[in-house]
């Protein structure tokens, strides 16, 4: 419609001209002593428009060849420039392929075009590093360095490189320099989850999970078993120091406690003989799981709860956690570890008959090595030593797992 618009204006233009000229009968007298010259008014006005057009021309035809250089050398950084896109595109498609030779390859010449050349040399790390040749890694990193703004860049890619060899305190440090050039953030601190797990840290991986956690930047889910692992790594690292695993114990927050957990701290106090606070460990848990829900019950502490009875001495005591545990059976009548720890303490209280009861409805609910043994070294000690018999014989089968 716009290319319409002007074809029209321009036919109006030339009908105007014309008519103009038919009307206009003035002359020019041009005169260059000893010569004299008269022409028409309007084909001077004919000749200077062409004058004009021609000389625009020229001047046109010689700047564009004066030109002529600069942009023949302009062509060709625009033709590299595309070459060195094309070229590190290539090589974040081959590393993705696995094709890391090419990506290599391909990053190196982007480089040398000098396209993005920090970026080519971390992909070229990257794909030196999946190749597993580090003497490349190192320069192409080291020519990364050189590039201005590419530090947190070069520094995360480091660390990822370091884990993936199982160099945890590189990685560490190559994450500490990140946290001073741009202070933390959740990437990073990933990161060093992962490198504080490899280096047992678990003090610092107790910190990091906290602070993952407390961003939403960790699942609930592994968020609580990453705490679980490091408390329960970081009990066992105090079992031969007395003074300094107690000091632990007391800081562990109860909104982290699970069931797992204590079981867990009952086993470094007995270990402690502090089989008093054992128990009560073990005692508040249960009785937590049993009013909360099936989900929360945890037999390795009613294995725990019998075992540590066994260690126990007064009568009174044992007497007491009978009873409390025949409550516990109420609400479980079909909990063969729980059946197993009241045979247990019952054989610790005397009372054998409760305890034989105990053991064989424990063995009727899910056998069990511990439950055999216990039987039959209570009817050996009752007088009845083929029966005793039997019972060795079925706890030594290989298919009976341990409770």
């Amino acid at each position: 419609m716009r290319g319409l618009f002007w074809l029209l204006a321009l036919f109006a233009g030339a009908v105007g001209v014309a008519l103009a000229g038919r009307l206009n009968e003035g002359y020019v007298l041009l005169v260059f002593p000893p010569w004299r010259m008269e022409i028409s008014l309007n084909l001077l006005i004919i000749g200077l428009v062409v004058g004009f057009v021609l000389l625009h021309l020229l001047l046109r035809l010689v700047s564009l060849t004066l030109g002529l250089p600069a942009r023949v050398s302009e062509f060709r950084e625009r033709r590299g420039r595309e070459k060195a896109v094309t070229a590190l595109q290539d090589a974040l498609r081959h590393f993705f392929e696995g094709r890391y030779g090419q990506s290599l390859k391909r990053a190196d010449e982007a480089r040398a075009a000098g396209y993005a050349p920090g970026l080519a040399a971390l992909m070229g790390a990257r794909a030196a590093h999946a190749l597993r040749e580090p003497a490349k890694e190192a320069q192409r990193l080291e020519a990364a360095a050189q590039e201005p703004g590419l530090q947190v860049a070069r520094l995360m890619l480091s660390a990822e490189m370091c884990l993936d060899n199982r160099d945890f305190d590189g990685a560490v440090a190559a994450l500490k320099e990140v946290q001073v050039a741009s202070g933390r953030h959740i990437a990073a601190m990933r990161l060093e989850l992962r490198a504080q797990q490899g280096r047992k840290d678990w003090e610092q991986v107790l910190r990091l999970a906290r602070q993952l956690q407390k961003r939403d930047a960790l699942a609930p889910e592994q968020a609580r078993e990453i705490i679980l692992k490091a408390h329960r790594e970081a009990i066992r690292q105090r079992l031969d120091d007395g003074p300094a695993l107690l000091d632990y114990l007391r800081t562990i927050p109860a909104t982290e406690g699970s069931p797992r957990l204590a079981a867990t701290v009952a086993r470094a106090l007995v270990a402690q003989d502090a089989g008093a606070e054992a128990l009560k460990v073990v005692e508040r848990s249960l009785e937590k799981g049993d009013k909360s829900g099936e989900d929360d019950w945890n037999g390795e502490l009613v294995e725990i709860y019998g075992q540590v009875a066994l260690a126990d001495g007064e009568a009174g005591e044992l007497t007491a956690r009978i009873a409390k545990a025949e409550g516990w059976l109420r609400e479980r009548p079909r909990d063969a570890g729980l059946l197993l720890a009241l045979g247990r303490l019952c054989l610790q209280q005397r009372l054998w008959g409760k305890a034989q009861n105990y053991l064989e409805a424990s063995l009727s609910v899910e056998p069990s090595r511990d439950a055999h043994l216990e039987l039959a070294r209570l009817l050996d000690q009752l007088g009845r030593p083929e029966e005793a018999e039997q019972h060795y014989r079925a706890g030594a089968r290989p298919e009976l797992a341990r409770t």
